[in-house]
């Protein structure tokens, strides 16, 4: 493999660990607050996604035309709605669940995912088109040679989607590190008994979670959707699975951790394929959803609690 080709696997590995690290902040937030699993974190992944496109279609039909309002359209309406989709989850799934025992929050989780899959399943049957609203790029030829071996793209979807989830990234670091907000969500996270007894509004703050882990999600989603051109019912699975690999690579419950972790499993995912066909692995393209389910198994044998992870005394 020479360097032009891993270079451009590693853009294309990027790309995914930011979509990946977005969707992976849900799992970790979550966890870290209530110490739940959301399984449905995917679909609304998916969901975000579908509303997203909702958005640029109805933006369209009223004669608007600039990819930059369209765009603007998708994010401005599926954040919002994605986000009051998960405090309605919440409130209504785990909310009545949260004092009995982990497994019957982590089957209504569950029943959650499955719920929201197939009422997507039923209404879109087939892969829809997402359109094209970022194209171009730029073209690196290393050695200064100008062929094909020596060729790198960086595209400007690919460009676009690093900025944003680098954006988000650093949006969410600064709403936990530094607002009165995030001050909350740390002091639950920490001890909700004591948090309660500080006057802190426990429902509140995991609320909130849940609403900045579901906009996460949905910004997720339209961007995969930009990247691939195309999303689908089921997309929420693979992606979500991976995203929380991720988290447990970084450690659950812990943001930095999410990010890294994201990244890492993207690159991941990005070099497998080339890295197994240099050793002559046939239809090596095809172990690429491999990666994940072995990174997240070598994980929990050899560093269970994640590359940040911190080692805690379990409550008794």
């Amino acid at each position: 493999m020479d360097i032009s080709t891993f270079l451009q696997h590693c853009i294309n590995g990027l790309t995914l660990g930011g979509m990946y690290a977005l969707v992976a902040l849900g799992y970790t937030m979550v966890y870290g607050i209530i110490e739940l699993i959301n399984f449905a974190h995917g679909e609304i992944f998916m969901i975000g996604g579908f509303i997203g496109l909702m958005a640029i279609g109805i933006a369209a039909s009223l004669g608007f035309t600039s990819p930059l309002l369209l765009l603007f359209a998708a994010f401005i309406v599926a954040l919002p709605l994605t986000g009051l989709l998960g405090f309605t989850l919440e409130k209504l799934a785990y909310r009545p669940l949260r004092n009995t025992p982990r497994i019957t929050a982590l089957l209504a989780a569950l029943g959650a995912s499955i719920f929201l899959y197939s009422i997507m399943s039923r209404v879109y049957t087939d892969a829809q088109e997402f359109p094209t609203l970022i194209d171009g790029g730029f073209e690196f030829h290393l050695g200064g040679t100008e062929n094909a071996a020596g060729l790198v793209v960086l595209r400007n979807v690919d460009l676009f989607v690093m900025i944003v989830s680098i954006v988000l990234m650093i949006g969410l670091q600064f709403l936990v590190q530094r607002t009165k907000l995030g001050k909350s969500m740390r002091a639950v996270a920490q001890d909700r008994e004591a948090a309660m007894l500080m006057g802190i509004d426990v429902n509140r703050v995991i609320s909130a979670t849940f609403i900045i882990g579901s906009v996460l999600a949905a910004a997720g989603g339209i961007l995969n959707g930009l990247t691939y051109e195309t999303i689908k019912f089921d997309m929420g699975y693979k992606v979500g699975i991976k995203a929380f690999t991720a988290a447990v690579l970084g450690g659950i419950g812990n943001i930095q951790g999410a990010m890294l972790g994201g990244v890492i499993l993207g690159l991941s995912e990005g070099l497998a394929p080339p890295i197994l066909d240099a050793f002559g692995v046939p239809e090596a393209l095809d172990y690429k959803d491999l990666v994940a389910f072995v990174i997240l198994i070598l994980t929990l044998i050899v560093l269970p609690t994640g590359l940040m992870g911190e080692r805690v005394q379990e409550k008794v």
